[in-house]
């Protein structure tokens, strides 16, 4: 005697929902695994720094541990997300709702869970931002107030911060016109430190999801590569053709918060790791 098994059609649905599910994961997992990878790469790489300028400064007490033309400006790439983030902050409440436009669309740099007419909140618009550096996820917070007057707001603060030779032109970064220096960032780093913590703690995040049109939860690939670190603290890198590779970090060095900014830079991370191990073997370390 013969069996055949049916199979009802809502079981078949959940089936491939679920191997569409574990696709996405599958796929995640390797991204990370090779992030993994490159910072394993560029924590035991002994090359030079090769960034044009860079800055570690002790937060606690402002002293310069290590520095190159701190005070030469170079275009920051997605470093401008972190002043969106502090604006976010400061004038839209988390949970406002935002419905997605054709033209927070327009940026290069998009994710499918970021579509037109989707309604996300501003909350996951800045994990959006910070995590993978999406810039249609600044783009939406920017134009949710105003285009214009978000701009406004982040050069104000700027200059609020003594950034005096920081400007900013679009809210993402895309723009070379975004210049700053590496003792700018490192006073907006401060600020964020000792005001929005939880900006920098939005950065280490590698577990963040949202649905794409279909209802498919989509990853957000956390792209700083610092975020498994121990004493990461937070921060944001960034790459244009024009700005090379840039960062703007803190990290926790002999319990001390120790911002480190890189800019233009052949290998951001790298640099990085050499900033940091020139510290810690310094003659006078951090006590």
């Amino acid at each position: 005697m013969a069996f055949l098994l049916v199979v009802p059609k809502t079981a078949q649905a959940v089936d491939q929902a679920l191997i569409q599910q574990l696709t996405q994961q599958i796929k995640a997992l390797k991204q990370e695994i090779a992030l993994m990878r490159a910072t394993l790469a560029n924590w035991h790489s002994k090359n030079a720094i090769t960034a044009s300028a860079y800055l570690a400064q002790n937060l606690s007490d402002n002293s310069v541990l290590l520095s190159k033309n701190p005070n030469k400006s170079y275009p920051i790439a997605s470093i401008v997300k972190l002043m969106n983030a502090v604006v976010t902050h400061e004038n839209i409440d988390n949970g406002k709702m935002i419905t997605v436009t054709d033209k927070m669309l327009k940026p290069f740099g998009q994710s499918p869970a970021i579509f037109f007419g989707a309604n996300i909140s501003a909350q996951n618009l800045l994990k959006a931002s910070l995590i993978q550096s999406t810039n249609d996820a600044a783009e939406a917070l920017a134009c949710s107030a105003g285009e214009e007057k978000f701009l406004g707001l982040m050069n104000q603060k700027a200059k609020e911060l003594g950034m005096t030779s920081t400007v900013f032109y679009d809210a993402h970064g895309l723009d070379p016109a975004n210049h700053s220096t590496a003792s700018d960032l490192t006073k907006l780093l401060s600020y964020i430190y000792k005001n929005h913590p939880d900006i920098l703690e939005t950065t280490k995040d590698n577990d963040f999801w949202l649905p794409n049109i279909n209802g498919k939860l989509v990853k957000f690939i956390n792209m700083n590569g610092f975020y498994p670190i121990s004493n990461f603290i937070g921060g944001k890198t960034g790459y244009l053709v024009e700005a090379k590779q840039t960062l703007a970090a803190l990290f926790d060095v002999n319990g001390e918060p120790v911002a480190v900014i890189v800019l233009h830079s052949k290998n951001c991370q790298a640099d990085a790791f050499r900033i940091l191990e020139k510290i810690e073997n310094s003659k006078n370390p951090l006590n």
